[in-house]
């Protein structure tokens, strides 16, 4: 990314940021001191941003200068999942391994009646999943309940009840959320793959 493209990007995420609170140029001009004449030229591009003026907008904005200045780049938008498979679940991984580990793992899973679930097949650990049917029914079990999750229905749950998902009726394809600890649980058990 070139001088002048980065600088582009900047403008538009301070003028986004600005937008998005609902701030005039005069109020985010108070707020970083400058003139609301200046903040106008530093947004269309009519004058170049100062350090100190980049860093006075960053705190204003409640952002910091790398996330202003971050380049934009396809590798940080298109994710190219790696397929992980084992007897009756394939998993495609569609988090960055950097956003993993600060907050949730996000996956579609596709479950066939193959993947053993159901009492004896039960785990637990600490954390919350939550997960989205997409194709088929899910057969969850938690604890001593056993339900069935369809098309466009939602399951959440904390994860130290006792639990396995698995197909019930043919294959089930299901978008699934959890927490780091639960990550972290299910890479320890299942030799890196995602939850169940």
């Amino acid at each position: 990314m070139s001088q002048a493209e980065l600088s582009d990007v900047v403008r538009q995420r301070i003028r986004g940021l600005r937008q998005a609170r609902g701030w005039s140029l005069d109020a985010l001009a108070a707020r970083c001191r400058i003139s609301p004449s200046t903040l106008s030229r530093i947004e269309t591009g009519h004058r170049r941003i100062d350090l100190d003026q980049l860093v006075g907008l960053a705190r204003a904005l409640d952002t910091t200068i790398d996330q202003l200045v971050e380049p934009v780049d396809d590798a940080d938008v298109i994710i190219r999942p790696v397929r992980h498979q084992e007897a009756g679940l394939t998993t495609w991984v569609l988090s960055r391994d950097e956003t993993r580990h600060g907050g949730r793992l996000v996956a579609k899973m596709r479950i066939t009646p193959e993947r053993r679930t159901g009492p004896g097949h039960l785990a637990v650990h600490p954390g919350r999943e939550w997960f989205t049917v997409l194709a088929g029914t899910a057969l969850l079990h938690l604890g001593e309940r056993r339900m069935t999750v369809g098309v466009g229905e939602a399951a959440e749950f904390s994860t130290m009840i006792p639990h396995s998902i698995g197909a019930l009726g043919g294959p089930v394809e299901i978008l699934t959320m959890f927490d780091q600890d639960g990550e972290r649980a299910h890479a320890e058990s299942s030799g890196g793959g995602p939850p169940g």
